[in-house]
């Protein structure tokens, strides 16, 4: 059984897809249907994903709205084979920083040139025994014997999961590209299950089809192929249909786990119901403001209500960043309401048997 499963989307940069939103990114990949999303995190030895000018890290808060809800957040990183250790390091670096549940090396043609096997097995080396428990994927061409001297065998080595690029670049025929790929990789002396990426990205004048991204999907599943992934989600969002032929695709996995009590929240804030807010608290439940505290369901429905409807009316709520430490759930938040704006929420949420037992606020409306 292959490590991953279900439908996954590459996710290059941040910035440019959403607004660079991470609650408006998990959102969309929830209603898709999406287990996975794999962000790009490192190029060549530097970090990925920074912002030049303020040097803002995008992908936090990307990989915390994932998680929060049910969604793996993988990395990926481009290598060229200059500097393999370093390379490694940075890797393992931006995976342990935030805790990544799987790990994608993609090797293109650079290591198509001649004696690039030592540089991809020293790379290889370092990375695994930098993340001994971590998954690793592996990421190229579709046709092995088309790309050589690419040391396929050198990469598959020392990972988990193979995950060949099948590209049906101006072509019309997914479903035998994926077959005929599948077959090569199998042949290759290194097996390792396979989860291919199928193509959502124009070239030229080219673009791909949502049917060809049905039969894609539809042809992995008739395979005994546990999952697909598309490159990419910023082109997947621009070409029309392909986006909604991913959602579409109906692709049972394992039932996804609740979402963390911290997007629920979240969502029952947006649902502008004070109702919703308040079943979210345990019986005897302690809500503690700047002004008061009140506790118990009736004292906490009164405030919510008063919130939502006086204080901040049709208000839209949204995370800024979240950590997570065991019981607790810290929160930083902005809202906007016609009545006036909020820059600096912060909540401090004690969960106890999945509800929450003691909450603590702070915001000033503008």
């Amino acid at each position: 059984m292959s490590i991953l499963s279900g439908k996954g989307m590459y996710l290059w940069i941040i910035s440019r897809v959403e607004g660079g939103d991470p609650q408006k990114i998990a959102e969309l990949a929830q209603q898709a249907g999406l287990t996975h999303v794999l962000i790009k995190v490192a190029d060549r030895n530097y970090k990925y994903n920074i912002d030049n000018k303020t040097g803002h890290d995008y992908v936090p808060g990307v990989v915390s709205a994932l998680r929060a809800r049910g969604i793996q957040p993988w990395g990926w990183q481009y290598i060229y084979g200059t500097n393999p250790v370093a390379e490694a390091q940075m890797a393992i670096q931006r995976t342990k920083e935030f805790n990544l549940d799987g790990f994608v090396v993609n090797a293109e043609v650079e290591f198509k040139q001649k004696n690039m096997e030592a540089p991809a097995k020293q790379y290889m080396k370092a990375l695994r025994a930098g993340l001994p428990n971590t998954p690793i994927g592996f990421s190229s061409y579709r046709y092995p014997t088309l790309h050589r001297p690419l040391p396929f065998e050198t990469f598959l080595e020392y990972s988990d999961i193979n995950m060949p690029q099948v590209y049906w670049i101006q072509a019309s025929n997914p479903a035998a590209q994926l077959l005929r790929s599948v077959r090569e990789h199998q042949a290759l002396s290194v097996w390792r299950p396979i989860l291919p990426t199928g193509a959502a990205y124009p070239d030229g004048t080219w673009n791909p089809t949502p049917g060809q991204i049905t039969d894609f999907m539809q042809a992995c599943k008739d395979n005994n192929i546990s999952g697909a992934n598309f490159w990419e989600w910023y082109y997947a969002r621009r070409i029309t249909g392909i986006w909604d032929a991913v959602k579409n695709f109906s692709w049972p996995t394992s039932p996804a786990p609740t979402p963390d009590i911290s997007i629920r929240f979240l969502d029952a804030l947006n649902s502008q119901d004070p109702v919703k807010v308040t079943a979210l608290y345990g019986n005897g439940g302690v809500h503690v403001n700047a002004q008061r505290t009140v506790q118990g369901s009736e004292g906490i429905l009164r405030w919510y209500n008063s919130l939502l409807r006086e204080t901040l009316p049709a208000a839209r709520f949204e995370i800024t960043g979240s950590t997570t430490q065991k019981n607790l759930r810290v929160l930083t938040w902005t809202a906007t309401s016609s009545k006036g704006r909020v820059l600096d929420g912060k909540d401090s949420l004690g969960i106890q048997n999945g509800k929450i037992a003691y909450h603590y606020t702070y915001f000033t409306v503008r």
